[in-house]
């Protein structure tokens, strides 16, 4: 069984080269890339001030975390919960810079940057020249956004696994696994009769040109063939 780390921080801002820090992280565990329901999540103390552009993104301000703790305090469970395994994120260099600043800081071992998994650079591959944030991917993919008023990073991180699957090929939505036979245990897959067709909407100017840009960069493209 493969196990990976599927996490997301929230911070004071975009860079920690100037002192931004990180305020949350959550991060789930996904065995063979699915969740197991095993969390880790907390919110931080940044031992600084919280811009309001900042709050205005994730929701928190400095008053909602004074007596959060601080990164120093939770560093350690942190790095259990990780362990060696591969680490995803969405844009996941931003992520890995603020948790090895935060490491940095702690005296503690920066994160291999091997272990890094991007699915924005997924996304790009899989989907190029369209848009690619999280929120598209989950619109493109039928992923309910409902509760996706801010960004939360525990939120994040439950949407992102499903976005995550997808990229990875996916379960075939309208299937469920079913046992069949006497006592045979065999699994089978079946259709789901409830299953509403999903109408694919035709691409705006702005997509359809940027798509047209792309194939016209490919030799012999198969799209006009």
């Amino acid at each position: 069984m493969k196990r990976s780390i599927l996490f997301d921080t929230e911070t004071t801002g975009l860079d920690p080269a100037t002192g931004d820090r990180v305020i949350e992280i959550a991060a789930l565990e996904l065995i063979d890339d699915l969740p197991t329901g095993e969390n880790f999540h907390v919110l931080i103390n940044p031992e600084r001030d919280v811009p309001p552009e900042a709050s205005r993104v994730h929701g928190f301000t400095l008053d909602d975390l004074l007596d959060k703790p601080k990164f120093a305090e939770i560093v350690d469970g942190l790095l259990v919960f990780i362990g060696e395994d591969e680490m995803i994120a969405h844009n996941a260099p931003f992520d890995f810079g603020f948790i090895n600043a935060e490491l940095k800081a702690c005296g503690k071992p920066a994160l291999d940057r091997k272990r890094m998994v991007d699915t924005l650079e997924m996304a790009k591959k899989r989907y190029p020249g369209l848009p690619n944030s999280l929120d598209a991917l989950c619109r493109r993919h039928d992923i309910d956004l409902s509760a996706r008023t801010t960004h939360n990073a525990l939120l994040d991180c439950k949407l992102l696994s499903e976005v995550y699957l997808e990229l990875m090929g996916g379960r075939q939505r309208g299937l469920g696994l079913a046992v069949s036979g006497s006592g045979g245990g065999v699994a089978t897959y079946h259709a789901n009769p409830d299953r509403k067709p999903r109408p694919m909407a035709p691409p705006d100017d702005e997509t359809a040109a940027a798509h047209e840009k792309f194939v016209a960069s490919l030799k012999e493209p198969v799209w006009l063939q």
